[in-house]
């Protein structure tokens, strides 16, 4: 009970020396809460979702997915005869049957042409209005449509690009462009998951669609009171002979729920691993902050132990005070974590995915957790403070002296730091010498953790090198102010290099992330002007195929020398070996696919494998299975018959375009595939005629101006597509780095206001003798700033070592320009300058707001 007292004492005495503490918890512990209450919301969202729209039995096409999904290579989705709706209709136990057809694999455009498509990569569903969808929503205004000149459109997306009743739409598909009115709009009765929705009458959303009536690609089924939906799944299965699939409403939802946990997953633990960062982050400001209050306090501590407290009852107490910190910053972070859920899922809303706050759901594991973590945490990292305050003898106490062992600690740090960085740098070297990037990858990230752990020991031991040359370089021209500042920063090394540390870890990250994506931009770059003889592609970034409309509207520009086209294909290829290799791609093109994309070759030439019956294939491939020029291939097509082609040409697998691709033409794949069943293509390559590149970009943009799902880029808007693409994520990335930034700035600001408060004598007899106050704050903002950018030095030469060791392994996957951002890495360490100098705002200010007399009185 007397130690708790002492704690709760020692805890409430220093309170405001706890917050920053307390905060660096809390916003861990936030963000671990946060997203698992986000991720386990979205999943109760969509698994309501697709309880709701689910019939308790639907039967579709065979190639269709378990998921619903209608989209097909030919840009049409998968049908059966409207035939199996009417046996369907008969079975026993079948209450109603409705066909419906849907198709994700379209475009709707407003009247100036501007597609309707969500901007979150949610899809774009046009189907026939049915009664399934009338469970799920609501006609708000207007009518369902009943002829072909109607269309109804959800309330979301309507309200998002503003169109009213009577507007006229653009419905884009693989069979064509259908033009309607908008007849009604509908709104969502459960949560929007951020599709556009767009619905048409049966028979004009069969001939829009796949272009004939008399289809269905699902059809809905109803189950009779008291027949359950595993039966009923039996007597339609049978009733049909096994020739369509059928799912119960649970393996829908099941396969549904699958698909969008898988991205779920990989967000929620990509959320944590940040999370796990800012703990690691805050573990290094708690200690700071508990070892600068042992000191503070080593004559209390000498009195208590002169009065008969054991080490066991000094160390408890101090670890009693670091668990009261935990559970005040781990409650506080859970319901900040509820808050910052509430956010995300306002975020989405924005995104166009409308959550709502009903459906907000709390596990009992996650506030467990978190208290846990947090509380676990705390307690740890103020362990070795705690040790070393009831190390304290009673008489080295209360004369101030440091404990007998400091010298011997810090030679044994140093040692052991050192090994460790020599291990981790070893670790790297192995990595860079690896001949598979798998590998690799295992050195480099012992090499990473290894390299990370030892300059965190050694930390104390550089800082005292490297604050003395940034001092030279930075504080000496402030003359006595900056000798001062130096000198502070030096005096505990201990804690200089743990506070440095904490921002070290996140600016690590920040420049190998930095170094790893300036590099593939760089080689990707580097790739396309070696390799890409064309000039324009067009494409869909969604990765729809480009309609045979849009590929005419291409091939009728005037200038263009010649256009390519470029389709995907899944086959099963049986080798000469006797193997068969199961769902591999072909990538079919025309033979002027070869002037298009020089891809490098190992044997034969890639133009020959254009030729009649003829193909190429990857330099692994070939080595794996024994083939060489002139080797037969049987290639079993999904959509098509098994046909025998030769190999002309092996590529090689240094390169990053098409990199393990099979080529064959278009022509030879005809031969073998039924044209119902050719895929559109993914790609369009347009070559325009010497000196004519300007007039055929314009003439390509104007002709598929009623596409607008598809892009036309030249090479240089290629490689700014590619920039921006590698500069979201980076940026996404950055942004959740920010937690443990943030994390670290409170470290600093804490261990200047711990140090403020430890110097208060000292510093009101600097006063004494003369320093102004604006002198006295200089000085504290100097040794912040220094500290700052000890960190930062720190961390960004360790992420550009962790960066380039990381391209090496890309450069085996042919991304071998190494590119360091220097324009990044400066801006950050400058940046590093500002975050010492805002973190020393308060402490400073404090500071210079003492009282002389009251601070040289101070014991």
């Amino acid at each position: 009970m007397t130690v708790l007292k002492t704690s709760m004492r020692n805890f409430l005495a220093h309170k405001g020396r706890m917050a920053l503490s307390a905060v660096a918890v809390l916003l861990s512990v936030a963000f671990v809460c946060g997203t698992l209450v986000f991720t386990d919301t979205m999943n109760t969202t969509f698994d309501k979702l697709f309880a709701a729209t689910s019939s308790d039995v639907t039967v579709s096409a065979k190639k269709s997915s378990d998921t619903g999904e209608t989209t097909s290579g030919n840009g049409k989705p998968p049908v059966m005869p409207a035939a199996v709706l009417d046996e369907v209709q008969g079975v026993r136990g079948v209450k109603s049957a409705e066909g419906t057809v849907f198709s994700t694999s379209v475009t709707v455009v407003d009247a100036d042409k501007d597609s309707l498509s969500p901007s979150s990569g949610a899809p774009t569903i046009v189907g026939n209005w049915n009664s399934n969808d009338a469970r799920t929503m609501e006609i708000t205004s207007g009518a369902a449509p009943r002829n072909a000149d109607q269309i109804m459109v959800d309330a979301d997306t309507a309200d998002k690009h503003g169109l009213k009743l009577g507007d006229e739409l653009g419905v884009i598909t693989a069979v064509g462009t259908h033009r309607a009115k908008i007849s009604g709009f509908a709104d969502f009765t459960v949560t929007n998951p951020g599709a556009a929705m767009f619905y048409l009458d049966t028979e004009t959303a069969q001939r829009t669609l796949v272009g004939e009536t008399g289809v269905y690609t699902n059809v809905n089924v109803t189950a009779e009171s008291g027949v359950t939906d595993d039966r009923l799944k039996k007597d339609v299965s049978a009733a049909l002979d096994g020739a369509y699939k059928v799912q119960t409403a649970q393996e829908v939802a099941d396969a549904n729920a699958e698909e969008v946990g898988d991205f779920m997953g990989v967000l929620k633990y990509a959320m944590l691993g940040f999370a796990g960062i800012a703990f690691l982050v805050g573990i290094f400001l708690i200690i700071n902050t508990f070892s600068m209050l042992v000191a503070q306090r080593t004559r209390e501590i000498g009195l208590m132990r002169a009065i008969g407290s054991s080490r066991k009852q000094v160390n408890r107490s101090v670890l009693v005070e670091a668990l009261l910190l935990g559970v005040v910053g781990s409650v506080l972070g859970v319901a900040a974590g509820v808050g910052l859920a509430v956010g995300l899922m306002k975020l989405m809303g924005q995104m166009g995915m409308e959550l709502s706050t009903d459906d907000l759901t709390i596990a009992w594991t996650t506030p467990v957790l978190g208290l846990v973590l947090g509380v676990v945490v705390t307690v740890l990292a103020a362990y070795l403070p705690a040790r070393r305050a009831g190390r304290i003898s009673p008489m080295a106490a209360l004369r101030d002296a440091g404990t007998p062992a400091d010298a011997k600690a810090g030679v044994v740090r140093a040692v052991l730091g050192l090994l460790l960085t020599g291990a981790g740098g070893y670790a790297l070297y192995l990595a860079t010498a690896a001949d598979r990037a798998s590998d690799g990858s295992l050195w480099l990230g012992l090499g990473v953790v290894a390299s990370l752990i030892g300059f965190v020991v050694v930390g104390p031991v550089l800082a005292a090198g490297v604050v003395r040359v940034l001092s030279v370089v930075l504080l000496r021209a402030f003359g006595p102010v900056g000798r001062m500042a130096e000198r502070n920063a030096l005096r505990n090394p201990r804690r200089t290099g743990a506070t440095g540390a904490a921002l070290m870890i996140g600016l690590a990250l920040v420049a190998c992330l930095s170094v790893v994506g300036s590099s593939m931009v760089a080689s990707a770059t580097d790739q396309l002007d070696k390799t890409v003889g064309t000039d324009f592609i067009i494409q869909n970034d969604q990765t729809q195929p480009i309609t045979e409309q849009a590929v005419r509207a291409v091939k009728s520009v005037d200038g263009l020398e010649r256009v390519t086209e470029y389709k995907i294909l899944d086959a099963d290829l049986i080798t000469p070996d006797g193997e068969r290799s199961k769902n591999e791609t072909i990538n079919a093109a025309d033979p002027s696919y070869a002037e298009d994309v020089r891809t490098k070759t190992v044997a034969g030439d890639l133009a020959d494998a254009y030729r009649p019956d003829s193909m190429s294939v990857f330099e692994g491939f070939a080595e794996e299975h024994g083939i060489k020029i002139g080797s037969p291939v049987k290639v079993d097509f999904k959509d098509g018959t098994t046909a025998t082609l030769t190999v002309r040409a092996i590529t090689s697998d240094e390169v990053v375009v098409d990199k393990g691709a099979m080529y064959a033409s278009i022509t030879t794949v005809a031969k073998y595939v039924p044209a119902e069943d050719m895929p559109l293509d993914i790609l369009v390559f347009a070559t325009a005629k010497e000196g004519q590149q300007e007039a055929a970009y314009q003439a390509l943009k104007t002709a598929l101006h009623d596409f607008p799902q598809y892009q036309v880029r030249d090479q240089t808007d290629y490689k700014e597509a590619l920039k921006d693409q590698v500069g979201q994520l980076l940026n996404m990335i950055y942004g959740l780095l920010g937690l443990a930034i943030i994390v670290a700035i409170l470290g600093v600001v804490n261990t200047l206001a711990l140090s403020v408060v430890e110097r208060t004598r000292e510093i009101g007899l600097m006063r004494a003798i003369g320093l102004s106050r604006r002198q006295l704050r200089r000085m504290i903002r100097l040794e912040s700033v220094v500290i700052a950018l000890f960190g930062a030095l720190l961390g960004l030469g360790l992420g550009m070592v962790w960066g380039a060791t990381a391209q090496q392994l890309l450069a085996l996957e042919g991304l071998k320009v190494l590119d360091i951002p220097w324009p990044t890495i400066g801006g950050v360490f400058v940046g590093s300058a500002f975050v010492g100098l805002f973190a020393a705002l308060i402490p400073a200010f404090r500071a210079g707001r003492m009282n002389v007399l009251n601070a040289i009185a101070t014991d």
